[in-house]
């Protein structure tokens, strides 16, 4: 089993590349394990030059049977927070055990069970690396100043009122005159929106829905025909 948690490796990796989301509609046909797995070798084979996978359980599951970066999370409805993306330490703690390379957390700045910076520091403690999920320029920039190696705009569009149809290249633009790595992520269906991004700065882009969610993608094609 290779883990991928040299900051240098990653970038040699993953710079300019496609991470695939490998995280199927819940409790749809496909969410099981070793779909995931099967999911993941298939992005893989395609070119994707890593994964973002949810649930410690299944990253363990996933991880021996792949060779590129896995990015991991763990998702949570709160009673308490709206914060859903890796909320907890015992959250970290569960990835770092199932070979995570590095770790996402939400890291807006709202009420939430833990400080962004507590969450950091569990991360770097475990050895991996950190990728912040931001909504905006103003935590984006405070994650990039607490030491996060990732940012990402994986939360524009989804903290409050209406979520855009099109990717935030405005955020990805801003962001990357200004940090090193830009993850964009968010809302990016069509392979001219990935290439997009990057010409705009971003370091990688993530792409989930469009390549491993298959009821979304059916009911696009459906309701497009529907209007017939």
């Amino acid at each position: 089993m290779k883990i991928f948690r040299d900051l240098a490796l990653l970038d040699s990796l993953l710079k300019g590349g496609l991470v695939v989301s490998c995280q199927p509609t819940e409790q749809g046909p496909l969410d099981h394990d070793e779909i995931v797995a099967r999911l993941a070798q298939a992005a893989l084979a395609g070119g994707a030059c890593g994964v973002r996978i949810e649930g410690a359980a299944r990253l363990a599951h996933v991880r021996p049977k792949i060779a590129a970066p896995i990015i991991g999370i763990v998702k949570r409805d709160l009673d308490d927070s709206p914060v859903r993306i890796t909320p907890w330490l015992s959250d970290v703690q569960e990835l770092l055990a199932a070979g995570a390379d590095v770790i996402a957390v939400d890291a807006t700045l709202r009420e939430r069970p833990v400080p962004v910076a507590e969450l950091l520091s569990a991360i770097h403690a475990g050895g991996a690396l950190a990728m912040a999920d931001c909504s905006g320029l103003e935590d984006a920039l405070a994650a990039a100043a607490l030491g996060f190696e990732v940012i990402g705009t994986t939360l524009s569009g989804y903290t409050g009122g209406e979520t855009p149809k099109e990717p935030d290249y405005e955020l990805v633009a801003a962001l990357a005159a200004r940090l090193p790595r830009v993850m964009a992520e968010g809302r990016y269906n069509h392979p001219e929106q990935a290439a997009r991004a990057v010409q705009l700065g971003a370091w990688a882009v993530t792409v989930g829905t469009a390549i491993t969610r298959t009821e979304s993608v059916a009911s696009w094609f459906s309701s497009a025909l529907d209007r017939f």
